[in-house]
């Protein structure tokens, strides 16, 4: 089913949004935490404050869980042991908490997290489409749900 052609180019394509996709999310976490380190209210910057501290915390280890994810996706890869289940598992990990990042990262930023003047809404706006293209959440999910019951739920 996932040999040649068609299914292989896509695995490739879904492959290189795990990677991608971290890319953004990276991107929008300096984005906030130069904000954080820059913006000042109540005589400190916000980075000095509780929450923001925490929302920096939070969007790096999930950064740090994709990137670890995606260097043992191509280990795997690297050894021609990747399989397609595997890498619907990066994307829809990676695309979904990039997204979140995105979405952290502009709340740290406050009203500048939707301007233009940030990368990050442009990263965000770009992640929701890359969460529908090369496979729906909805698709992947059924991909992985088919690994783990040996019953196909497509139709």
């Amino acid at each position: 089913m996932w040999t040649g052609g068609a299914p292989r180019l896509l695995n490739e394509a879904r492959y290189g949004v795990v990677w991608g996709s971290l890319g953004a999310a990276r991107s929008s976490i300096e984005a906030a935490r130069t904000y954080s380190v820059e913006r000042r209210q109540f005589g400190k910057p916000i980075g000095a404050f509780q929450l923001t501290q925490q929302k920096l915390a939070d969007m790096t280890l999930e950064y740090v869980k994709g990137y670890l994810l995606a260097v043992h996706l191509g280990r795997r890869k690297d050894a021609g042991l990747l399989r397609p289940e595997q890498v619907s598992i990066g994307k829809l990990n990676n695309v979904r908490e990039a997204l979140e990042i995105c979405r952290t990262a502009a709340t740290a930023l406050g009203a500048q997290g939707i301007s233009l003047e940030h990368p990050v809404v442009r990263h965000q706006n770009n992640l929701e489409s890359v969460l529908t293209y090369e496979g729906t959440v909805e698709m992947h999910t059924l991909v992985l749900g088919q690994a783990l019951t040996g019953m196909p739920a497509f139709r």
